[in-house]
């Protein structure tokens, strides 16, 4: 189990983690929540009904990570499509922060739930529910740390330009955190297939 999920019964997953392991993750959740921003919450006094009317954003995000994570609906080849991708967004978007922000802190309190025995790792086990925001969260997460990386589709498969770096490069930390959260996101639709 050290390193991969495996399935346990009520289609639910497990994994082993240790102390470094569960602060790295927790860390770049918490990252995730802060780019992703504060949810708009209703003001007291303030119909909770219509906050759930709330329009977004009509323009795409500036910031390249937010904007892989919130991308454009139809593209921006023409006017046309670039109003469409501007309405779209204007009813959608909000709804998605919400559940990327709701997924971020499942992973947040699931880890914040674990206590590592000295050099043991501690077992995270995790319900169909919690699986499915782990799985979220760590595609987020792995398009936030691809975006900034700047790994494109052309990188020559599997991220090989990646393997390849120098450890004096200031970037290996982030490749390698990239690298394993790939590994950890396999391992868990593997398991959740099963």
């Amino acid at each position: 189990m050290a390193g991969h999920f495996e399935a346990t019964p009520g289609g639910g997953a497990a994994v082993a983690l240790d102390e470094v392991e569960i602060a790295i993750l927790r860390s770049l959740a918490v990252q995730l929540l802060e780019l992703i921003g504060p949810g708009d919450e209703p003001a007291e006094g303030e119909d909770p009904l219509a906050a759930l009317f709330a329009e977004g954003p009509s323009e795409p995000p500036t910031d390249p990570a937010l904007a892989r994570l919130f991308p454009e609906a139809y593209g921006d080849e023409d006017d046309e499509l670039r109003a469409a991708s501007s309405e779209f967004r204007r009813f959608t978007e909000n709804d998605l922060r919400t559940r990327k922000r709701e997924d971020a802190l499942v992973v947040v309190r699931t880890l914040d739930a674990l206590t590592p025995a000295g050099d043991d790792a501690a077992v995270l086990t995790l319900t169909a529910d919690e699986c499915r925001s782990w799985l979220g969260s760590l595609n987020d997460l792995r398009l936030t740390i691809g975006t900034r990386l700047e790994v494109s589709d052309e990188d020559d498969g599997e991220e090989g330009s990646l393997y390849r770096l120098p450890d004096s490069d200031p970037r290996k930390p982030m490749v390698m955190a990239y690298l394993w959260l790939g590994a950890l996101q396999e391992t868990l639709v593997e398991t959740l297939m099963k």
